[in-house]
């Protein structure tokens, strides 16, 4: 079962950098991240709930293109040498991901089986998961992931702290949505039925869990992503801004709100 945006990948040139540059600027704490030691790229992840940003960049190219397995490393990569730095792909969490991606497969979509990945922390505790991918690409469907519960970043303590963390911002801050303009928001939103099993209504938003998903047409005047940010603490106004080719909404209200145009 889908349970909710699990993260987005905004490739970077220098995921140190941009990790600065936000926790100044919206306001979220980048306390996570590593090394993809066999993939050739490297990570900073700020986590919003059990939600996060990562920030991914390269440290080794041809690593990255000899490791067919990582298509998220490589779909970064086609992202920075073909469009500079921004929402590369991202993905959907899901509790059973072997099971959502056989359901998928029979109903005709191109997912792939799912496939291990790893991550070593600077802490060097080695974190654990599994992806189905399918065709990977900015306005394209996600990838699903399925994450090992355990340790220093998703067992139960570390969520639990992460649900009491205070940000920057002034307070706990959560994912509350993400939009894409897309050339045809009817056909996007069949193509992200049938490859991810993501169902969108009349006004092409879609709900998982307690977050939505929006489509808008393409028009060639201002269509980066939408990232729709609440924030809980009284010190975090609203803001919209432009950082690394994704408009940054925050909200200030923990409420379930679909992401808007700005």
């Amino acid at each position: 079962m889908l349970i909710g945006i699990d993260h987005l990948v905004i490739a970077v040139h220098s995921p140190n950098a941009a990790a600065e540059m936000l926790e100044r600027e919206v306001g979220m704490a980048f306390t996570g991240g590593g090394r993809h030691e066999h993939a050739g790229t490297f990570n900073r992840l700020a986590f919003l709930g059990d939600s996060y940003v990562e920030l991914i960049g390269v440290f080794d190219r041809a690593l990255v293109l000899s490791n067919a397995a990582f298509a998220v490393g490589r779909a970064s990569l086609a992202f920075l040498e073909e469009h500079g730095e921004g929402l590369a792909t991202w993905a959907v969490a899901s509790d059973n991901v072997a099971a959502d991606a056989a359901r998928l497969q029979a109903d005709g979509s191109p997912i792939a089986a799912p496939v291990a990945g790893s991550r070593t922390r600077t802490d060097g505790e080695v974190v654990r998961w599994q992806t189905a991918f399918p065709p990977l690409g900015p306005a394209e469907p996600p990838f699903l992931i399925e994450h090992e519960m355990t340790g220093a970043e998703w067992g139960d303590e570390a969520r639990a702290a992460r649900a009491r963390f205070a940000h920057p911002a002034g307070g706990r801050l959560r994912m509350a949505g993400l939009e894409l303009a897309v050339p045809d928001t009817t056909a996007a939103a069949a193509r992200f039925e049938r490859w991810c099993g993501l169902g969108f209504g009349p006004d092409r938003v879609a709900s998982i869990g307690a977050q939505t998903v929006g489509l808008r047409p393409a028009d060639g005047r201002d269509d980066l992503p939408i990232v729709a940010i609440a924030a809980s603490g009284p010190a975090a106004p609203a803001l919209d801004l432009v950082r690394f080719g994704v408009r940054w909404q925050r909200r200030a209200a923990m409420a379930r709100t679909a992401p808007q145009a700005g």
